[in-house]
C-alpha cells in the first residue's frame, strides 16, 4: 500500500500564515523521510483558515526542500485559469524537478462564487467549457498537435524539454470519473469532500477506461481524512477542532478564522449540544475522516482500500497541533509498513 499526503496548509489559532507555510515545508520533508509517495498542495481562496491560494508557488519550494517524494497540486482549479498559463507554470516546475511533478486539476471553485468571478479574466464569459480546457491543457503539456489549422498549434510551450508533469483528474462526482477514464488520465477520488459516490465513481472510471480502449491499467487513488494517535481518546481530542468547523459550516454559521485549539473547540461543542443526525453523519460506506487509535484508523483505511481495489491512499489531516499532525502521519506510516527514506 502506498500512502501520500494532501496538504491544505492549515493556519492554527495563535500562529500566522507564514507559520502555516513553514509547517507545510516541514511536513513535506518529514513525510518524505517516512516513505510517503506524493505530497500534493490544495488551492483555496479567501479562506482565513488555510494559507495556500497558489499551490504552484509552494510546490516549487517543497520540491526544492525534498529529493524523492513526488510534489504536486491537489489541485489547480482549472476553470479559473488559461490552460496555456497552467501548462507553462507546470512545465517550469517540471524543468526544475524533472520526473517529480504531478498536476492535479479540478473544477471546484476553491472559494466563493465571488472569488471565482474575480479570478476569471473573461468575467463576462459565463460559458463553462471545463472539458475543452482539459483537452487544451493536455495538448500544450504533451506537445500534441492541435487539430487542423488551429492557431494554438504555432505556440511553443516553454521550457521546451522532454517529459511532462503527470496529470491527474480530481473529482467527487461521476462526471469527473467518466472524463478521466475517457481521456486516459489517472483519477483521484476526493472522498474527504464527498464520501457518498466514492465507490460508484471509481467503478465508472474503470468502466470508462476499458470502454475507451486505453493501454495499460487505470490508475486511481482516494483522498481521505485521517487522524491517528496512540489512543482513540487522544485522536478525538485533536479532531475536535475540525469537528467544530464542520458542524458550524453545516449549521450555516461558518467561521472563516484559523483552526481552533482542541480546548476551545471542545468548550464550544459542549455549548452547542448534540448536532442533528443529518448534519454530522456521513452517509457513504466509509467516513470522510477516520479518527481513532493507530490500529483503528489503519484497519479502517486498509479495509476501504481493499474493498475499492486500490493501492494508494492520500491522507489529509487538519488539526491544530503541527506535532500531532506529524505524529498521525508517522503512526500510519509505521502501521502500513512504509519503508523510510534511505532503506530498502
Amino acid at each position: 500500500m502506498k500512502l501520500s499526503v494532501v496538504d491544505q496548509a492549515p493556519i492554527p489559532a495563535g500562529s500566522t500564515p507564514t507559520d502555516a507555510l513553514r509547517n507545510s515545508i516541514d511536513l513535506a520533508r518529514y513525510t518524505e523521510s517516512l516513505g510517503y509517495t506524493r505530497y500534493w498542495i490544495a488551492e483555496h481562496h479567501s479562506t482565513g483558515s488555510l494559507a495556500s491560494p497558489a499551490p504552484e508557488i509552494l510546490i516549487a519550494r517543497v520540491a526544492a526542500e525534498t529529493s524523492r517524494i513526488r510534489v504536486g497540486s491537489g489541485g489547480v482549479m482549472l476553470p479559473h485559469y488559461s490552460p496555456l498559463k497552467v501548462a507553462e507554470t507546470f512545465r517550469m516546475l517540471h524543468a526544475m524537478s524533472p520526473g517529480r511533478i504531478d498536476l492535479g486539476i479540478g473544477r471546484a471553485p476553491g472559494g466563493s462564487r465571488l472569488d471565482a468571478y474575480a479570478l476569471r479574466y473573461r468575467q463576462n464569459d459565463g460559458d463553462d467549457d471545463y472539458a475543452g480546457q482539459i483537452i487544451e491543457l493536455m495538448a500544450f503539456l504533451k506537445r500534441a498537435e492541435f487539430p487542423g489549422d488551429h492557431p494554438f498549434g504555432q505556440i511553443l510551450v516553454t521550457p521546451d524539454m522532454e517529459g511532462a508533469p503527470d496529470v491527474w483528474l480530481l473529482g467527487s462526482s461521476g462526471w469527473s470519473a467518466d472524463a478521466a477514464g475517457q481521456l486516459g488520465l489517472p483519477y483521484a477520488a476526493a472522498h474527504f469532500i464527498n464520501p457518498n459516490p466514492t465507490r460508484a465513481s471509481i467503478e465508472r472510471y474503470r468502466q470508462a477506461w476499458e470502454k475507451s480502449g486505453h493501454d495499460g491499467e487505470p490508475q486511481v487513488l482516494v483522498s481521505v481524512g485521517a487522524v491517528a494517535a496512540e489512543t482513540e481518546e487522544e485522536a478525538q481530542y485533536h479532531y475536535a477542532s475540525q469537528k467544530l468547523r464542520r458542524l458550524m459550516r453545516d449549521r450555516g454559521e461558518w467561521d472563516n478564522g484559523p483552526i481552533p485549539t482542541p480546548e476551545d473547540a471542545l468548550e464550544k461543542l459542549a455549548t452547542l449540544g448534540e448536532s442533528p443526525p443529518s448534519l454530522m453523519a456521513d452517509n457513504g460506506e466509509w467516513p470522510r475522516v477516520f479518527v481513532g487509535s493507530t490500529q483503528q484508523v489503519h484497519e479502517g483505511l486498509a479495509g476501504m482500500a481493499e474493498a475499492l481495489g486500490i493501492d494508494e491512499l492520500m491522507l489529509i489531516t487538519v488539526i491544530h497541533s503541527h506535532e500531532a499532525r506529524k505524529a498521525s502521519y508517522r503512526l500510519l506510516a509505521e502501521a502500513f509498513g512504509l519503508a523510510p527514506m534511505g532503506t530498502k
